[in-house]
């Protein structure tokens, strides 16, 4: 996975700032020997009976018994739909249901229950209280599964197994407090693949998307880390970002060429800087600032990647925009903020 960030003094400066943090997925498709069988029967916890987490495998109808009806529904790569929960940012949760089945949760809420954790709680408390292995195993279906984490899987984003169910718990390195939690159960996870993987027998492949589908899955993921984004601004008692579309059209345009160009860049050979491509979309700004990331899974793993890196976190956190325009091909991702004065933002909605 990589991620990097480009900052804009102001729309006359050619300023930036570059960069990059690389994690390279490795899928190990050799098969795996030696393993270690006792080392999950040292884990203890079980699955959780209370929160958020409970809700892994029940019905549709108990989720919005809960919750109640969602605020959106977006598409997944995974096979999965979110159910979007955004109308109060401190309970903001994305629940994703599969043939009326909850099979995985991701909360960023800081009032939301992720019972047995707690979001903002110390990360010694969690490794104080919680059996953390460098390897985990799966059994499905007459296949095996063991994924293994490296030493900044296990110090940003450790994954537990709790039960029958898995919790990936997302790190906050800057605060040293847990930022948000994604409960999945095992089929979802190996769909994911967010660690290095190794395994025998059969892997789980996703279904290609075609053209159209995959533009549902970007429009959901681009609105997913405009919410995101906003949860970790507000978390930070910073103001919250407006939508703007044109904006928006300018990172879909980027992240796009990215992937035409097969080139992970602030500078399109063809299309230039941030700079360039905010004028010629005719955007007035006072200034402006970009994240990108390539090959995260979706857009709650990428929003917790730049929230981790310390140039992408102060674009994320700037006091000083007012407005953001997310835009998503396939795998790759923009951010674009920019700020606007009062007399932009009233002459926008005036047209």
């Amino acid at each position: 996975m990589t991620i990097g960030f480009y900052v804009s003094i102001n729309e006359n400066d050619d300023n930036e700032v570059l960069i990059t943090d690389e994690h390279t997925l490795e899928i190990n498709e050799s098969l795996y020997q030696n393993q270690d069988n006792g080392a999950q029967e040292k884990t203890t916890a079980e699955r959780p009976t209370s929160g958020m987490g409970s809700l892994i495998g029940q019905d549709l109808a108990n989720l919005k018994g809960i919750l109640g009806e969602p605020q959106r529904i977006d598409e997944s790569l995974y096979g999965y739909q979110w159910y979007i929960y955004n109308i109060d940012y401190s309970k903001y949760v994305q629940v994703g249901v599969e043939n009326n089945k909850v099979v995985t949760i991701y909360a960023i809420g800081e009032s939301m229950d992720v019972s047995p954790f707690k979001i903002g709680q110390p990360i010694e408390e969690i490794f104080n209280t919680q059996y953390i292995d460098t390897n985990i195993d799966i059994e499905y279906n007459g296949n095996s599964y063991r994924f293994e984490l490296n030493d900044t899987d296990l110090n940003i984003r450790p994954l537990i197994k709790l039960g029958d169910i898995f919790v990936q718990l997302y790190i906050d390195k800057f605060t040293g407090s847990l930022s948000s939690v994604r409960f999945l159960n095992d089929v979802t996870l190996i769909k994911q693949r967010p660690y290095e993987l190794g395994y025998t027998g059969e892997l789980i492949e996703i279904e290609e998307p075609t053209e159209d589908v995959w533009r549902l899955i970007e429009e959901g993921t681009e609105k997913e880390i405009l919410d995101i984004t906003n949860v970790m601004r507000q978390r930070h008692n910073v103001k919250t970002l407006e939508w703007d579309q044109e904006t928006s059209e300018v990172a879909y345009n980027h992240s796009k060429d990215m992937s035409d160009s097969n080139d992970f860049s602030h500078t399109s050979k063809k299309f230039g800087n941030l700079s360039d491509r905010l004028e010629a979309a005719d955007i007035a700004y006072k200034y402006a600032g970009e994240n990108i990331a390539a090959n995260y899974p979706d857009g709650p793993a990428v929003a917790e990647g730049w929230l981790n890196s310390k140039g992408h976190r102060e674009s994320l956190l700037n006091e000083e925009f007012t407005h953001l325009g997310v835009g998503v091909y396939q795998k790759y991702y923009t951010q674009n903020f920019i700020q606007k004065t009062d007399d932009q933002s009233a002459n926008k909605g005036d047209n």
